[in-house]
């Protein structure tokens, strides 16, 4: 670093460094919130012209008030210079796709695989990052800072005075638009988790106190009483395949209404259900999926309690199922930690993988073998890679590329609307004849076993709407895209009568809708007719059906 403590002639005094500083994260690094600010000013019936012009003054005047708290001889450069490139790239994220930096976003980006982070890369986020993060970052590690010399001299014009300057400009705008500013601020209250850096830094401040700086409370087993209730008459043990997709939203499921063919293969398949209103319990497989194989629901989850305790999987095995989880995504999200655990290489077939990823009918490879090989009634989980963005083309084989002109790039931004929806309906296609190839493995054992497939999405995706794309929005934000998924149900006719499921009833359940990603661990638990005080038969979408 090349900063000085000499004369005034040395170099550029901190205030002047920290007030540019000030002045671009403002005016540069927020532009998704300026675009979002200017959005909701034009809806307004009346606006006052003060409050706007005063805005971006508000912003510098705080913007340099906490830099300066965080800017003292040795810090400002180590600091000041990852967080520009860093905050560039939280600034493409957030003008492109809309995502906000929350804890949950943290923590999936903290999670995710290096290949699948790699599919985030493109030309546009390249120049992005280059122009807004390292190029300014290369500016201020070539800015030689004076400190004032003397600590008095330090403290009075670097500290001081340019504080005591932002603090009172931010009272002047407070005493003139304080109404304007508590109401855009009180009817938008996500707009404080637009600020770069501020909200990103304290998600990943969050996220680190929470994942390893808090001491643990001691693990809870749960379902200690769990016990199979019930052996089929016949003797067959019980066979269920749990199919934890990727990324599809129901809006775009032919099962649901959708005009396009993205279910030409299970929409064949004889007394299959689909269930047409699905919610999630999040917005990001960081989440969703340890929530749903978790006994909590939505509005009580935490992901490090539910890391901390058994959970559904750890429920089915203490009752003498076995289990086994397939892995084509990156991970289980800590879901199988305590059970057979198989991750797919992306190098494990060469005419399904890359290198980097491979196709989910890789999950299919040696499946019946391995089913066959397990004891007794038997769980088996396939987490698809299903309709990953934002390389959606790279999630099926050319074979399936039926809907033309497809997106095939990873800046999706830069296609356009027909071309983004072509190859993600494409990947939903793919999708739904991996599932229909699952529901033929299970018909081909139906002598031997008492079969059923459960199909259930983390999540949805927005596609460009409102100028959305990918998954991740705080819950209370997120479009109904992202928060609504195709769940699928097909059984065998000896899996039904065993349990006295009657089809019409499972069917009549379905189109009630409501239902939501919390009644997945009760139902689980009961298809596999699993007695514990963790049951809730009131949370069983299939309870009502027994008779």
């Amino acid at each position: 670093m090349t900063e000085s403590t000499g004369s005034l002639t040395s170099g550029r005094p901190l205030w002047q460094v920290v007030l540019g500083l000030a002045l671009y994260f403002a005016l540069a690094l927020n532009l998704a919130l300026a675009m979002k600010l200017w959005a909701i000013l034009e809806a307004l019936p009346t606006v006052s012209l003060g409050f706007v012009i005063s805005l971006p003054f508000f912003f510098v005047a705080a913007f340099n008030l906490i830099f300066h708290c965080l800017s003292w001889p040795r810090l400002t450069k180590p600091l000041f210079i990852p967080l520009l490139v860093v905050s560039s790239l939280v600034s493409y994220t957030m003008v492109q796709y809309g995502i906000l930096p929350d804890q949950e976003v943290v923590a999936s980006a903290v999670e995710t695989n290096a290949h699948e982070l790699g599919s985030y890369f493109s030309a546009s986020l390249l120049l992005w990052v280059t122009g807004f993060g390292v190029l300014p970052a290369l500016v201020l590690w070539r800015t030689r800072i004076h400190y004032g010399g003397t600590l008095p001299r330090f403290l009075l014009l670097n500290k001081l005075v340019p504080m005591v300057a932002s603090v009172a400009v931010i009272a002047l705008i407070a005493a003139l638009y304080y109404v304007d500013y508590a109401s855009v601020g009180r009817n938008n209250s996500y707009l404080r988790k637009m600020i770069v850096p501020t909200h990103f830094v304290y998600s990943v401040g969050k996220f680190v106190k929470h994942n390893y700086l808090t001491t643990p409370e001691p693990y809870r087993e749960l379902g200690k009483d769990a016990h199979i209730l019930a052996e089929p008459k016949d003797g067959k043990p019980r066979l269920l395949v749990l199919v934890i997709g990727e990324t599809a939203r129901a809006a775009n499921q032919q099962l649901n209404g959708y005009e396009r063919e993205t279910n030409p293969y299970t929409s064949q398949i004889d007394e299959l259900v689909y269930f047409p209103d699905v919610a999630t319990c999040g917005t990001a497989t960081a989440v969703s999926v340890p929530c749903m194989f978790s006994d909590f629901d939505r509005g009580h989850f935490d992901r490090a309690s539910a890391t901390n305790q058994d959970n559904l999987m750890d429920i089915l095995t203490r009752a003498g199922i076995a289990t086994v989880w397939r892995d084509n995504d990156g991970g289980s999200q800590k879901v199988a930690n305590h059970i057979s655990y198989e991750s797919i290489s992306a190098d494990s077939d060469a005419a399904l993988c890359d290198g980097k990823t491979c196709f989910d009918e890789v999950l299919l490879k040696g499946l019946g073998e391995r089913i066959d090989a397990m004891q007794g009634d038997r769980v088996v989980v396939l987490h698809l890679i299903g309709s990953h963005g934002p390389t959606y083309f790279k999630r099926y084989p050319k074979a399936f590329a039926h809907f033309q002109p497809a997106c095939e790039r990873a800046d999706i931004e830069n296609c356009s609307q027909q071309e983004l929806v072509n190859v993600y309906d494409n990947t939903l296609r793919y999708t739904d004849w991996v599932l229909s190839q699952v529901v033929s493995l299970l018909k081909a054992r139906q002598a031997d076993y008492h079969s059923a497939m459960l199909y259930l999405s983390d999540h949805g995706e927005s596609l460009g709407e409102d100028g959305l794309y990918l998954h991740g929005m705080p819950y209370a934000l997120a479009p109904l895209e992202q928060r609504r998924v195709p769940m699928m149900m097909w059984l065998t006719p000896d899996f039904r009568g065993d349990e006295g499921l009657g089809l019409q009833c499972i069917q009549q359940q379905a189109q009630k809708g409501g239902w939501s990603q919390d009644n997945f661990f009760h139902t689980v638990l009961g298809l596999m007719e699993v007695g514990s005080d963790e049951y809730l038969p009131t949370m069983d979408i299939l309870s009502h059906c027994r008779g």
